[in-house]
């Protein structure tokens, strides 16, 4: 008998057409999504090869229980289907890929509320979408057939199916990591692209981040409020705005002097601004910046954020409705720390729920809640914008209106042809970012409010910017002053201005660093304390300047922290490609 010829009752032959069959059955409920992911661009090729090699899984029990084939996929296929149907449902409507943040959303959520998503967001479309899904599946289902092996080659065949997509994977991220706990770890995010491992892996991982969350959130419940304070504002509407940008280096941007047009709209605000041209960020990463950053820690007492109140209880301790309004990833292992933030707040935003840092998603999305958020009608507020900003990958930080840098045009002369499109990219991302933040402004001054925004980045980027144009991205350990300038600018409303002494103009080239930004915001906002400490405030005329000191300050006995003043970015290049 042939070898590939098919036999329903025997081991003759192997059933390869059948066999593929299984598997374009099982694959076809991860593949869609990520498929449509792969088509519109929204996240990168990894996602859908995960979800390839998962679909493989279902095979092994095809194999070791060929007569119940049909059943057992009609099962399978139920489960599939279903979390299927709410992955791709959720693609639809804001085209990104499920993750643990939509359970943390979904379970943040009341009924009401979802209701209201599903008005807004739901379109007559959808309906023949999940009905041709359906359909789909169903005829996939019907072209099933059993396939069979020997008893002893069946299990051999199930275990090495098992063991490739299961086993090799574990036990390799195990040995790598040195610990079960984080090899598992890696490993739920190479299964998680795949139904139903996408829903099972985003729940566990809720439920983790959630506990580590609500830790952080009962410890700083317990954090005593600040000692007498006052407010010289109190009992006056006002409305002020912090918007916290990210990987945004200022060498890049047109308003410090690039040659580069990367923000022509905050240009043409420039005379409305006070632009601050020596500011840098205590460390390079989001995290551990934003530790310092929205509370009293600084490089020197880097542990203040667990025993002193956060800007957020600040201002709700002086009296302010708080909003926060977030693009970043809501609910990873990595931004428990963001997401406590927020949750300090009365209200939150969270508009990014992607499962993969480089996917699509777009900082405009957050102009709308923010106008709403404006017009609450609260007298006084504190609105915080978190932006995604110029984050790597660069690509997916913009639409495609905004691909206006292609060539090398206004590109430093080292810039290699291979470094290009990167380059190119993040310039891109800048002028997008220009976007934004002028729209806030803009929006913001419209309303005619009383108060002030201040818009700054968490963190520095280098794109090929320091010497040798080699360095991508950020290293603590092998610091470029890129990764540290930040731009750091703030709006006054003419309200605000009329009753405050605003002239900050002798103020602009301080050296400083915004580990200290609680100590500038207090003294903006008109607040006073026990722990302010005006010398620590950029615009006071206590201020005493500091070594702007970098570096990762629980790591001082074995690598000092180091004095940025000792790599000070060089002014911008005059020789430019054409």
């Amino acid at each position: 008998m042939s070898l590939f010829k098919r036999s329903n009752t025997t081991a003759a032959g192997f059933d390869w057409a059948g066999f593929v069959w299984l598997f374009v059955f099982f694959w076809y409920f991860s593949g869609i999504t990520q498929l449509l992911i792969q088509l519109t661009g929204t996240s990168g090729f990894s996602g859908f090869r995960q979800a390839f090699v998962m679909s493989a899984f279902w095979l092994a029990p095809m194999l070791l229980f060929p007569r119940q084939t049909r059943v057992m996929a009609a099962v399978i296929g139920v489960v599939l289907w279903a979390c299927s149907m709410a992955s791709l449902g959720y693609f639809f409507i804001y085209q990104q890929e499920f993750s643990q943040s939509v359970i943390f959303i979904m379970f943040e959520s009341n009924v009401a509320e979802a209701g209201e998503y599903m008005t807004q967001y739901f379109a007559w479309w959808m309906v023949p979408a999940f009905l041709a899904h359906t359909a789909f599946s169903w005829f996939l289902w019907t072209r099933l057939r059993p396939v069979y092996l020997p008893r002893g080659k069946a299990i051999v065949a199930a275990v090495a199916i098992v063991m490739a997509v299961v086993g090799y994977p574990l036990i390799k991220q195990t040995a790598r990591t040195g610990s079960f706990a984080e090899g598992f770890d890696k490993f739920e995010t190479r299964i998680e692209p795949a139904v139903p491992w996408q829903m099972a892996v985003a729940y566990h991982r809720y439920l983790e981040t959630l506990a580590g969350m609500q830790d952080m959130l009962n410890s700083a419940s317990k954090i005593p409020p600040l000692h007498n304070l006052k407010d010289a504002m109190a009992n006056t509407p006002a409305t002020l705005v912090l918007v916290i940008g990210e990987s945004t280096n200022r060498q890049r941007m047109s308003l410090y002097g690039y040659p580069r047009a990367t923000t022509p709209e905050l240009d043409k605000l420039k005379d409305q601004l006070d632009v601050f041209d020596n500011v840098i960020t205590p460390r390079p990463y989001t995290i551990e910046a934003l530790q310092q950053v929205l509370t009293f820690a600084d490089e020197e007492n880097p542990d203040l954020y667990l025993s002193t109140p956060s800007l957020v209880s600040m201002m709700k301790q002086a009296g302010y409705k708080t909003f926060w309004i977030t693009n970043q990833q809501t609910m990873t292992k990595r931004n428990t720390m963001l997401t406590t933030f927020s949750e300090q707040a009365d209200e939150q935003v969270y508009l990014n729920n992607n499962r993969n840092q480089n996917a699509a998603q777009y900082d405009g999305d957050v102009i709308e809640p923010f106008n709403k958020a404006l017009a609450d009608g609260a007298p006084r507020k504190l609105i915080v914008v978190h932006l995604l900003g110029t984050h790597m990958s660069y690509q997916y930080r913009y639409p495609s209106t905004f691909d206006r840098f292609q060539d090398p045009e206004g590109v430093p002369a080292g810039i290699r042809d291979d470094q290009l499109p990167t380059y190119n990219s993040y310039d891109n991302a800048v002028l997008y970012n220009d976007f934004v933040v002028s729209s806030l402004i803009k929006d913001y001054a419209r309303t005619d409010p009383n108060g002030f925004l201040l818009y700054l980045s968490d963190h520095g980027e280098d794109v090929f910017d320091s010497v040798g144009h080699n360095t991508l991205g950020r290293n603590e350990n092998k610091p470029t002053a890129p990764m540290y300038t930040i731009p750091f600018m703030a709006w006054a409303s003419p309200k605000w201005r009329a009753t405050h002494d605003w002239n900050l103009v002798g103020d602009l080239s301080r050296p400083y660093s915004s580990s200290h930004l609680i100590h500038t915001w207090a003294d903006l906002a008109g607040l006073s304390f026990d722990e302010l400490d005006r010398s620590k405030s950029l615009v006071s005329d206590s201020f005493k300047a500091r070594p702007l000191m970098i570096g990762n300050p629980y790591e001082r006995q074995q690598r000092a922290l180091i004095d940025f003043s000792l790599m000070k970015p060089k002014t911008p290049p005059t020789v430019v490609q054409q």
